[in-house]
């Protein structure tokens, strides 16, 4: 996927990128919710999300798992429109389970995004897949 559209609207997804990797390290419910649009869809290893209130708490059950969870990224590409756009980022993920087990997984986000009225652009649909999963 090659890189296309207004250099100004690029930039803003790139940062909701990293606002999303934040709102993980921080583990702040509030700002990963925001990242999203109300009807946003999830799809993360084979489970569907649908609405932002659903995504957060799924998001909320999944991180209660986890003492710690860092989150790296690389973009893939990204073709933005007006209003619309899509994108693929891939992610280093560094985890340590409430248990104690270490994990480094690496896998790809395959993205839409809308921007909205008040000219903010959010996640309309993330699907992750997995790429590699060490212990």
């Amino acid at each position: 996927m090659r890189w296309s559209g207004d250099i100004a609207d690029r930039l803003a997804v790139r940062e909701l990128i990293e606002a999303y990797g934040d709102a993980v390290f921080r583990r702040d419910a509030d700002a990963f919710t925001a990242t999203w649009t109300e009807d946003a869809v999830w799809e993360l290893m084979g489970e569907r999300r649908e609405g932002r209130d659903a995504i957060r708490s799924h998001w909320e059950g999944l991180m209660a798992g986890f003492d710690f969870a860092a989150m790296y990224w690389t973009g893939g590409g990204c073709r933005i429109g007006a209003a619309e756009g899509d994108g693929s980022w891939y992610a280093l993920e560094i985890l340590t389970a409430k248990d104690g087990q270490r994990m480094t997984v690496s896998g790809r986000y395959d993205d839409r995004y809308r921007k909205g009225t008040d000219g903010v652009w959010r996640f309309a649909a993330r699907t992750y897949t997995v790429l590699d999963n060490r212990d």
